[in-house]
């Protein structure tokens, strides 16, 4: 037998710490947030991203009553970006959510599901994205999808 390690590399920051362009990213996602349609969980994610022409697209989650019909504001605005800005790459995803008692008080992690289509969006590219994970104590910075999916199953086991 021989055990494996994986790390992953997540850097924390506060708010002000960041620069304007992660600022105005996490205020656009955080924003967003005002928009979500949940009222079943009352758990609203909002996302923003930062696209290689300089736009910033946002999301937000949206409920359904039969929850699986349901989707995450992660994937909401992803498809959303890759609709409309089919040959821009993501730079930055910044991803918050509250509660009806406020925002979190820590950091707010895509679900499996998320995980993967940001893995795919980050193949589509070639282009591995910033994911900025909001809460009102601190921000997580990750550099690429693996460190959210180290063990991940992407295109290049369907070769």
């Amino acid at each position: 037998m021989k055990e494996v390690k994986i790390e992953i590399n997540i850097r924390s920051y506060s708010y002000d710490e960041l620069d304007e362009k992660d600022r105005q990213l996490i205020d656009a996602a955080k924003e967003a947030t005002l928009r979500s349609y949940a009222p079943y969980s009352r758990f609203a994610v909002g996302a923003a991203v930062l696209l290689e022409n300089g736009k910033i697209i946002t999301g937000t989650n949206q409920e359904n009553a039969a929850y699986p019909s349901g989707t995450c504001a992660e994937r909401t605005t992803l498809f959303y970006a890759n609709s409309e800005y089919p040959d821009q790459a993501v730079v930055t995803l910044a991803i918050a959510a509250k509660s009806p008692d406020g925002f979190l008080e820590r950091p707010i992690p895509p679900c499996g599901s998320c995980r993967q289509v940001l893995l795919e969006t980050e193949q589509r590219y070639k282009h591995p994205m910033r994911i900025l994970l909001y809460s009102k104590n601190e921000i997580y910075l990750l550099q690429g999808t693996k460190n959210l999916l180290p063990l991940s199953f992407g295109s290049e086991f369907l070769k």
